[in-house]
């Protein structure tokens, strides 16, 4: 405890700056997250504090980020969709989603898998950053010029039809959960349909249209149509937002450009009276839990969206391991990733139960702790106290803010998110996949194909085909490289090793030598099995050099043992040379040593097994 107070100045700094720097990105994600600004608070304070409090990167400052909010934003569409758009009703689930990715960030902190984390390939990433900084783009177009697809009332009209079927079908759906038959009750569901109000199908007819008009497809869709409207002030009051954030930077970096811009178009907005479309009401006083977690939780209504929230989990640990990364090149400190891991999870379980959306480490606002003073886990927690008492002193006031404002501040976050570096290599990675006459890159492959069908598609299902892919091909490549190196190809033709130059030429047709350099797994073992193929029917006994054989998996040790059984059929002597440990004890496990290859067969060196050849082995085909 009183080495976290050793540098207390440098970190009250430290963590005020960075609080400040937060406060309009909490805002902005919230907002863009369908929960509000609130939830976007809440979120920075609690996982600022707790992260810090119990995590491992002494430096880091925590809060919603704009990966975590794009996938949260899946997440709180979908649920709100299936609850008639009715934000409040669906609260429950979407914060159970969010309590239950916390949970999962612990228990991966819990398992020791946080070091595991860093081996997500640099494809994946970079595709689903840049599918991150596209989808904020261009779904921040239309609130950036006043359009809202829920007040369109033409453009709403279109769903009445749907709106009806969706109420009906909802209330077949609510009869089947409280045990209706609806047979033989068909005059409940007549009356239920019956009560059934042109407001009510309104409402549905309003979230058909919000849904429709979400997301990259959806906002394209209705661009057109948005462009015939535009908000000419919405739209000066992003611009100049926007303007005010790159402009700002040349002037100086000592303070933050995004709360610039927010303060001064803010203030003229509001100062002007001028008639802007304000955010949501930031409720006053202290956050408080939301119980309905617990009393309204309902198994059914999550059981969709555990991926999701695996996925949620997986993200927040490898951007705030990333960020860790960034810490400690800074700082020539080094993180605790597990811990670091643990320590997220609470924040983001802890926000959960306040109404907070999830968030992780973030490199900006990290970066700006450091350059401050931050030295310990203090400037986190000062950062997160610092934004409790902006919302319990300012909360009516930052409800004034123009929401034109925070749509700007997000299109500059959708800028700067990109991975312009992964973009940069796309024409120098090497091409090392032909179809047909093509011949194209694999990474480039991943990295498209992740950023593509995260941007019009589904984060989640995305990211898990580029893993799923980027796993195939590194496979692939590596079974390749094995059987390369292990020289799969007629052992006549392989060449000898220095210490097998004296090899009696006389024992050529009765001993086969077999180097294996590599690993044997499940991506070379069909090249392995060629072995036995490729021993002729004068051969007696094979060695098997396996000194450069540092692993074995399961496949390969089942691969291995139907190459020894084989040649056992055949009585082929099987000798073993520098087995190594790994190896060694996989065969062990399933008795392949001493069942098909006895221990007297296994040589430390190759010139122990010489000695065994020489005294055992006879030249059957004299000259």
């Amino acid at each position: 405890m009183t080495a976290m107070f050793k540098h207390f100045k440098g970190d009250l700094f430290g963590g005020i700056t960075a609080g400040i720097v937060a406060l309009p990105l909490a805002l902005a994600f919230g907002v863009s997250s369908g929960l509000g600004p609130s939830a976007g608070l809440y979120g920075a304070i609690f996982i600022s504090f707790f992260a810090a409090l119990f995590g491992g990167t002494n430096t880091q400052i925590s809060g919603p980020t704009a990966p975590m909010t794009a996938v949260s934003m899946v997440v709180i569409g979908g649920i709100v969709a299936i609850n008639d758009g009715d934000i409040a009703k669906a609260l429950p689930s979407i914060l159970t989603i969010f309590l239950l990715a916390g949970i999962m960030q612990i228990g991966l902190g819990l398992m020791g898998l946080g070091k595991y984390i860093k081996y997500i390939p640099y494809p994946v990433v970079s595709g689903f950053m840049t599918a991150i900084g596209v989808i904020i783009l261009v779904t921040q177009v239309l609130p950036a010029i006043g359009y809202y697809p829920k007040e369109d009332a033409q453009y709403v009209s279109r769903f009445m039809a749907d709106a009806e079927e969706e109420i009906l079908e909802n209330i077949l759906k609510e009869e089947a959960g409280e045990g209706i038959l609806v047979l033989e009750d068909f005059e409940e569901t007549i009356k239920r349909a019956e009560e059934i109000t042109p407001a009510d199908m309104q409402k549905e007819a309003e979230t058909l249209a919000a849904k429709d008009a979400s997301g990259v497809i959806g906002t394209l869709k209705v661009l057109p149509r948005a462009l015939k409207s535009v908000n000419w002030l919405e739209l000066a009051l992003a611009l100049a937002t926007i303007f005010i954030i790159y402009g700002f930077k040349r002037v100086t970096t000592a303070v933050p450009s995004t709360l610039v811009a927010l303060i001064i178009v803010s203030g003229i907005a509001f100062g002007f009276g001028l008639p802007y479309r304000p955010i949501e009401e930031i409720p006053s006083g202290l956050p408080i839990p939301n119980m309905e977690i617990f009393t309204e939780f309902k198994i059914g209504s999550i059981t969709p969206y555990v991926f999701t929230a695996l996925t949620l989990a997986l993200l927040g640990a490898i951007d705030s391991l990333l960020t860790s990364v960034v810490a400690d090149n800074m700082t020539q400190t080094k993180h605790k990733p597990n811990k670091e891991l643990v320590g997220q999870g609470i924040g983001n379980s802890v926000a959960a139960l306040f109404g907070g959306i999830p968030g992780a480490g973030a490199t900006i606002r990290t970066v700006v702790n450091i350059n401050s003073g931050g030295k310990t886990r203090l400037s986190g927690m000062v950062a997160g106290i610092l934004l409790l008492v902006i919302l319990l002193a300012l909360g009516p006031v930052a409800s004034q803010i123009p929401a034109a404002v925070l749509a700007g501040i997000l299109v500059t976050v959708g800028i700067g998110v990109m991975d312009y570096k992964g973009l940069k290599a796309i024409p120098y990675l090497p091409k090392d996949i032909k179809l047909g006459p093509l011949k194209l890159s694999s990474e480039v492959i991943i990295m498209l194909a992740v950023m593509v069908l995260s941007s019009i598609w589904n984060l989640v299902y995305a990211v898990g085909i580029g893993l799923v892919f980027a796993s195939l091909m590194f496979m692939k490549k590596m079974g390749d490289l094995t059987a390369k190196r292990s020289d799969v190809k007629p052992l006549s033709k392989e060449k000898a090793w220095a210490d097998e130059k004296d090899f009696p030429k006389n024992l050529t047709e009765e001993v086969f030598i077999k180097h294996v350099k590599g690993p044997l797994f499940f991506g070379s073992t069909s090249e392995f099995q060629q072995l036995a193929d490729q021993i002729p029917n004068t051969a007696s006994t094979v060695i098997i050099r396996m000194g450069r054989m540092q692993y074995m998996d399961q496949t390969g040790l089942y691969a291995m043992e139907d190459v020894l059984q084989d040649l056992k059929n055949r009585d082929v002597y099987v000798l073993l040379v520098e087995i190594l440990d790994q190896p060694r004890y996989m065969m062990e496990r399933i008795d392949i040593i001493p069942d098909l290859i006895p221990k007297e067969h296994i040589f430390e060196d190759f010139k122990s097994c010489m000695n065994w050849i020489n005294l055992n082995v006879k030249d059957t085909f004299p000259a």
